[in-house]
């Protein structure tokens, strides 16, 4: 195979910290090279120095075996090198066409835009990519899946040569996921190298030839996908040995905390029953639009629940809001945690403390000795890996944002905690750390209900598991009557 990239010795130097440590990476015409790492590993800062968006300081960059300096993203462009961000870069408003061609509109000989040439040249580009996505399309009226179609039909319009891909199956469901697997297969038969950033190993077994490793913005190394194993590439990436991939720690069950009778909303739920114990982690399966996260949100009292009762601790409970469901005992960890679960340009103490603002507050007034000593107990306890209760949260890495959000709801004394898709976009050693904070919740007696799209983390971290379909729960079965192919035939439909 013919070398088409290599970066050679990359080091990038922000103030007071070394992002990029001389760091290698190559990149074969028709190779699916995966790029793997903590967060915080520096992945995502050398693919920006491919991509133009940063300077690098020292090392080089040879495309074709030829020396290129990138100093902008549209020169980047200009060389083959196109990259889909984890968060989209498409103008919701726009057309198909109009995001496609954006700023190089074909003209017509007087200088209008071609409106027809652009639709003929957007149509033939999607036809490459196997996708039924009319170039008149509103982009905002497309799935996630289709949106990450037209940042892939945008990028092959440069005649992209190398295309980097963050996270790309992060929103998918299970159908887009297998249809843009099949796009990337066809895209690397046709000669285009992929750089594909995931941490999702089992993407990475299914689709990568080979494997790069990254650990606090150093080269570890690079293996061939068919000789590595999941063992081999977690010591690589945290540079230790991890116990266990799911560190599971058996309970003693003890009695009802929650239970959720005849729940429905028109459209959303239909009569959904359950109940969870305390120290008891309870799974919900199910595809995307099954209505896993309307159900959180109804328990929660963030969207309304037309009828059904809910108890806490044996006890009816009135929930028509959040606050009322604080006050009940339970605590919902979203499924966005940026848009949802964190403020973004606070520090970390305080998005720690503003769940239990009250508790530290005398004559309305906030005791910030208390506050400091709170935050600080929780950050310990959390291992958040932070340089103080002052950082901004938005500077920490995902797997510790994770934990402050975390941290806040720990600090309402939940009976119940929801937590919706706990370890989405965080690295292996941060999710191992996240199930040993649920095993010691669980120790504690609280009752987790945890909501993934991740099968392997269903089977690995439940006590028992509820599969959704359409609004209402198709199956329930203890953790060790479950197999990946019962809970997918469930949630599609079957029995």
């Amino acid at each position: 195979m013919k070398e088409i990239l290599a970066m050679r010795g990359i080091s990038k130097f922000f103030p007071g910290v070394k992002a990029l440590d001389k760091v290698d990476f190559s990149l074969f015409a028709g190779e699916i090279h995966a790029l793997l790492g903590e967060n915080g590993a520096g992945k995502s800062t050398l693919m920006k120095i491919l991509s133009g968006v940063y300077r690098k300081d020292a090392g080089d960059i040879l495309l074709d075996s030829r020396p290129v300096e990138i100093h902008n993203p549209r020169q980047a462009q200009a060389l083959g090198i196109g990259i889909i961000h984890q968060e989209l870069n498409l103008v919701p408003e726009l057309t198909v066409m109009g995001n496609m061609y954006l700023g190089r509109e074909p003209l017509t000989p007087v200088g209008f835009i071609d409106e027809e040439a652009m639709k003929r040249k957007a149509a033939a580009v999607l036809k490459e990519l196997g996708t039924a996505i009319s170039p008149l399309s509103i982009v905002s009226s497309l799935s996630i899946g289709e949106q990450q179609m037209v940042e892939i039909a945008k990028a092959l319009t440069y005649q992209t040569k190398i295309l980097i891909m963050d996270e790309p199956t992060a929103a998918l469901t299970e159908g887009e996921t297998e249809h843009l697997f099949g796009v990337i297969r066809r895209l690397a038969a046709g000669g285009v190298g992929i750089v594909y950033i995931s941490h999702r190993m089992e993407e990475l077994f299914a689709l990568s030839n080979r494997i790069t490793v990254m650990r606090d913005g150093t080269y570890v190394g690079t293996v061939a996908t068919s000789a590595a194993t999941f063992d081999q590439l977690v010591k690589m990436m945290v540079g230790r040995d991890m116990i266990a991939r799911f560190p599971k720690q058996p309970c003693i069950l003890g009695g009802e905390v929650l239970r959720v009778e005849h729940l429905s909303r028109p459209g959303k739920l239909e009569d959904i029953s359950f109940a969870v114990r305390a120290g008891e982690i309870v799974g919900i399966a199910g595809l995307m639009g099954a209505g896993r996260t309307e159900l959180a949100r109804a328990v929660f009292g963030a969207d309304p629940q037309v009828s059904g009762e809910i108890y806490v601790g044996g006890r009816l409970q009135t929930i028509h809001s959040p606050a009322d469901a604080i006050r009940a005992g339970i605590a919902l960890i979203t499924e966005d945690r940026k848009q949802q679960g964190l403020v973004l340009d606070l520090p970390v103490g305080e998005n720690v403390s503003l769940a239990f603002l009250k508790q530290l507050s005398r004559h309305w007034l906030i005791d910030q000795s208390k506050e400091e000593e709170a935050v600080s107990e929780h950050i310990e306890k959390l291992k958040i890996r932070t340089p103080g209760r002052w950082q901004l949260v938005r500077n920490l890495s995902g797997g510790n944002q994770q934990k402050v959000v975390i941290a806040k709801w720990l600090s309402t004394a939940p009976k119940v905690l929801i937590m919706d898709e706990p370890t989405r976009g965080v690295d292996v050693g941060a999710k191992a750390e996240i199930y040993q904070i649920m095993n010691m919740l669980t120790a504690a007696g609280v009752g987790i209900v945890m909501i993934s799209s991740e099968l392997p983390e269903i089977l690995g971290m439940s006590d028992r598991v509820l599969v959704m379909h359409r609004g209402r729960i198709s199956a329930q079965m203890p953790v060790a009557q479950a197999t990946q192919e019962t809970i997918m035939a469930y949630a599609a439909g079957g029995e």
